[in-house]
């Protein structure tokens, strides 16, 4: 991808569509009802057959912010009332009690993921609280990677010091955009300067990767700011980048109401900014790790594409094997074996399960064999970029040609529109088909062939 690539007009027109971006598969909107609490323990019984189990991924979500984004589409609550971290320890402690009963005490965690909302809406004191909970019920690998995101404009430098302090090595920085007047739109002002100084303090300290959050898609961007945003970005030189398109959907999350729909971008503007910001992080020197993902060349992100061992989870990119997630806290989805998970949206409803001494989950899915086909597919497509024909074959005992003998017809016209190339023993995504990955991906998703609804999804472009 060392050349400006020549989008058409009939791709835009075309690919201007919703889908999934695939952190999962099944998606987590075909999560059922009937999958309940009884049934994630008997996966986690699974999991515990011979005394053996692979490390775990621990997500825990905190959900509160003290102001509010307009663009955000995560589950939040937006409060003043710092009180009510407190009563959320606690339930997570709770919550963490119940799910040790079924997994039993120190096993393997080698990966830690605090999200949100805001992680660092917790003070200190309630950080330490967290990461102690865990570290007592678990075996912390060495080698292990410790992230939490953080919002720039509530942490300084003695917070980024007992973080570390804390164990963590990995930091998220939410930066979306550094232009005045896009940040005035979406109700989040930071300056350049306020994260460029926090970077070079984390840097000092030691932390072994910090990654940058940008949107492009937001109101007021244009191809022009936006080209002078990912120059400053470059400047700070992150180790990671996460370049997310923003998926405008005011019908489902009502803080989108407030972004006036003539202020966003059009189709052929959100190409141009993703187009032009491939190019500049190319010749920054990132390697592009696919979608929405970018890392420099010795960050263990990079090195995991190069090797063949690259992961999608809920997080998006990773480096760590398609292993078992732990999800704590409100609407958290998780993972045991061959099957997803995920507890009650609303704080009530949390909070209520964990009263009468319930796991609060309310709906997941245990996959079927056509489920765990379909994902391995996907996954290859998504992390990187190619799939053989007999990996599959061998993996899953199918006949690869034969059992998705439409699907590969689907592809034939996406051959010709340059996006794929299809082989007698496998495709491979082109440069140009990396814009429209999730279109590909989407051919071999079951669930979409006779759904009509996908405006639950955010756009492609």
């Amino acid at each position: 991808m060392n050349q400006p690539l020549k989008i058409t007009q009939a791709h835009i027109e075309r690919y201007d569509v919703s889908g999934p971006r695939y952190t999962s598969y099944p998606t987590a909107d075909r999560f059922v009802e009937a999958f309940d609490a009884a049934t994630y323990c008997k996966a986690v019984a699974q999991r515990n057959i011979n005394g053996w189990a692979q490390p775990l991924s621990i997500y825990v979500h905190i959900p509160f912010c003290a102001s509010l984004c307009f663009y955000c589409a995560c589950n939040k609550i937006v409060t003043k009332r710092y009180e009510q971290s407190a009563i959320y320890l606690d339930y997570l402690q709770r919550e963490l009690d119940l799910h040790l009963q079924q997994l039993g005490v120190q096993q393997t965690v080698n990966q830690l993921h605090l999200g949100g909302g805001t992680p660092t809406f917790f003070n200190d004191e309630e950080l330490s609280r967290l990461v102690q909970m865990l570290k007592s019920a678990f075996v912390f690998s060495e080698e292990g990677e410790y992230a939490i995101e953080i919002d720039p404009r509530t942490v300084n430098y003695q917070r980024l010091q007992h973080l570390r302090d804390l164990g963590f090595n990995r930091l998220s920085f939410g930066v979306q955009d550094f232009n005045a007047d896009v940040q005035q739109a979406v109700h989040r002002v930071q300056s350049y300067e306020q994260v460029e100084a926090l970077m070079q303090e984390a840097r000092a300290m030691g932390y072994q990767s910090m990654n940058a959050d940008l949107i492009y898609g937001l109101p007021k961007q244009t191809p022009a700011t936006f080209r002078e945003t990912i120059a400053q970005i470059v400047t700070l030189r992150p180790d990671r980048i996460a370049l997310y398109g923003y998926a405008h959907l005011p019908s489902r999350f009502k803080p989108q109401r407030r972004i006036l729909q003539e202020d966003l971008p059009n189709a052929v503007d959100k190409i141009q900014m993703l187009s032009e910001a491939i190019q500049q992080l190319m010749q920054a020197g990132y390697v592009y790790i696919g979608m929405d993902h970018f890392a420099l060349p010795g960050d263990a992100l990079a090195i995991a594409k190069q090797q063949g061992r690259l992961h999608r989870n809920f997080q998006g990119y990773s480096t760590m094997a398609d292993q078992d997630i732990l999800a704590l806290g409100v609407s958290a989805i998780g993972k045991m074996g061959a099957s997803y998970s995920q507890n009650a949206k609303t704080l009530e409803e949390y909070y209520d399960f964990l009263d009468q001494g319930q796991l609060p989950i309310v709906r997941g899915l245990a996959l079927s064999r056509d489920d765990l086909i379909r994902r391995a597919v996907i996954m290859a497509i998504m992390c990187h970029g190619e799939l053989s024909y007999e990996s599959i074959d061998l993996s899953y005992m199918t006949n690869f040609r034969e059992y998705f003998k439409p699907e590969l017809q689907q592809l034939v016209d996406k051959q010709k529109q340059g996006l794929v190339i299809l082989e007698n023993d496998g495709l491979k995504v082109t440069d140009m088909g990396w814009f429209f990955v999730r279109a590909i991906a989407m051919v071999f998703d079951r669930y979409l062939q006779h759904d009509s609804n996908r405006a639950r999804f955010s756009k492609i472009l």
